[in-house]
C-alpha cells in the first residue's frame, strides 16, 4: 500500500514544501498523479478513509515538532507569557500579548478546518483543481510582491539585525488584534490543496505592513499549533486499521519530513529577511501549468 520509495520521496517533499510557500498538500496530490501507476493508486489523499491521509498526518506531526525545536526559545517565552497572563489575569508584557495574538489568530482556521476539512479534501484534493490552485498561489505571491515593490529598500536595511528572535517577537506583539486575526484567517485558503499555508500567511503579514522577516516569522509561529493540532486529531488513525502495514514507512517518512522542515525553516528565516517571493511565485505558476497540461494530454 505504501512503498519505502514512496514514503521517502513524499516525506522529504512534505518537510520542505510545508514551509516553503509552494503548498505541501498540493505537491502531495500532484506528484503521485503525475508519476501515475501505483503511485496514483496508493497515494490518493481524496479517497475516504485513505491510508495515504494517515501517512500525511504523521508527516505533519513531524513538521510541527521540527518547528517547535527550531523556535523552542520563542515557544518557552510565549507559553510562559500565556500561563502568567492567565494566572495573573493581565496582558502587559510582549510575550503575553504575542501569546494571545497567536491564540486568537488560530481560531478562524481551526474552526473552519474542523467543520470543512473533509469537504475540502474529498472535493478539491484532486489533481486538476490542485494544479489550478497551485497556479493561483503563484499569482498571489507575485501580486503581493508587485504591491510591495516600493518597500524593498526598507527591508534590506535589516538583513542581519532583524534575524533576532526576541526583537522580532516584540515587534509582532505590537500588532493589533484585528490584523493578527486577519493574518491567521488567511490560512483558511490553505485548506484548498495548492494554496500554501506559510505563503498566504506571509502575504497577509506583508499586506498589513510587516517586514519580510516578521511576516515570515509570524506565519511559522502560526503554522505550528495548526499543523500540530491537525496531526494530533488524526494521529489515532495510525494506531487503527489505516496504519496497518505502513507504520514503518510512516516513521521513515516522518524522520525525513522533520529533518527537511528544520532545514527549510532555518534557511527561510534568513532568506525571507530581505529577498523576494517572486521565485516561488514563478515556480508555482510553471509547476501548476505543467502538471495541468501533463494530466490532460498524456
Amino acid at each position: 500500500m505504501l512503498s519505502w520509495l514512496e514514503a521517502g520521496v513524499v516525506g522529504a517533499l512534505q518537510g520542505v514544501a510545508e514551509l516553503f510557500p509552494v503548498s505541501s498538500l498540493g505537491h502531495s496530490v500532484l506528484v503521485p498523479a503525475v508519476v501515475g501507476g501505483s503511485w496514483a493508486r496508493d497515494l490518493n489523499v481524496s479517497t475516504p478513509e485513505s491510508p495515504y491521509l494517515a501517512f500525511i498526518v504523521g508527516l505533519h506531526v513531524a513538521t510541527a515538532i521540527a518547528l517547535i525545536v527550531y523556535f523552542w526559545r520563542d515557544w518557552v517565552r510565549i507559553v510562559g507569557g500565556l500561563v502568567t497572563s492567565i494566572v495573573r489575569r493581565e496582558v502587559r508584557t510582549s510575550d503575553q500579548r504575542l501569546a494571545w495574538l497567536l491564540v486568537l489568530a488560530t481560531i478562524p482556521v481551526g474552526l473552519v478546518g474542523l467543520l470543512l476539512e473533509h469537504w475540502f479534501r474529498t472535493t478539491l484534493a484532486k489533481p486538476t483543481p490542485t494544479a489550478c490552485f497551485l497556479m493561483a498561489n503563484g499569482v498571489i505571491l507575485l501580486v503581493s510582491e508587485r504591491m510591495r515593490r516600493g518597500d524593498t529598500d526598507l527591508d534590506s536595511e535589516y538583513v542581519d539585525e532583524r534575524v533576532s528572535g526576541p526583537e522580532s517577537d516584540k515587534r509582532l506583539a505590537e500588532l493589533d488584534v484585528k490584523s493578527a486575526v486577519g493574518i491567521g484567517a488567511t490560512q483558511i485558503l490553505a485548506l484548498a490543496p495548492g494554496i500554501s499555508r506559510s505563503g498566504i500567511a506571509t502575504v497577509g503579514g506583508l499586506v498589513r505592513g510587516l517586514s519580510r522577516e516578521d511576516a515570515a516569522r509570524f506565519s511559522f509561529l502560526l503554522a505550528t499549533p495548526v499543523i500540530l493540532a491537525a496531526g494530533a486529531l488524526k494521529l489515532g488513525d495510525l494506531a487503527g486499521p489505516l496504519g496497518d502495514g505502513i507504520r514503518p514507512q510512516v516513521l521513515f517518512g516522518s524522520v525525513l519530513s522533520g529533518v527537511g522542515a528544520y532545514l527549510s525553516v532555518r534557511f527561510l528565516t534568513r532568506y525571507l529577511a530581505n529577498r523576494s517571493l517572486r521565485p516561488f511565485g514563478y515556480y508555482c505558476l510553471l509547476a501548476g501549468a505543467a502538471a495541468l497540461v501533463w494530466l490532460n494530454v498524456r
